[in-house]
């Protein structure tokens, strides 16, 4: 399992598991937050506990913050699929290093093509050095 919690502690979230990769994400917004995501689904694989600010953003994501510390914890998708199931990513940034170090970096081009690229070979600890 691998924990995360934003600057302050407020918020708090879980990955059980291990995640097959971390996204970085050039679209407007994750280019922005700096974020690193594993995804999941919502009290699956994934939990999340404290208070958090949600910020809409078009009609497939919420984005969540900490109100306190301002850090961004996860997305969290506005629809439930067939199994009723909600997708959802945590922020890795917001894991100790040492926990997420060697986890491979996935690039999705979320900007022009909206598809996934291929990946480099760097993991998440290339991104902290």
């Amino acid at each position: 399992m691998i924990e995360g919690s934003c600057l302050c502690g407020a918020v708090r979230w879980t990955f059980a598991g291990r995640p097959d990769g971390a996204t970085a994400c050039n679209c407007t917004a994750c280019r922005r937050y700096g974020v690193l995501w594993a995804y999941d689904y919502e009290n699956e694989g994934i939990s999340v506990s404290g208070r958090t600010q949600p910020f809409a953003r078009g009609t497939a994501l919420d984005f969540h913050f900490c109100p306190v510390c301002g850090c961004m914890v996860f997305w969290r998708g506005k629809r439930i699929d067939e199994q009723g199931r909600r997708r959802v990513a945590v922020n890795l940034r917001l894991a100790e290093p040492g926990a997420v170090a060697d986890v491979p970096i996935d690039h999705f081009d979320g900007l022009d093509t909206f598809e996934d690229l291929p990946r480099d070979g760097r993991c998440v600890a290339d991104y902290w050095s």
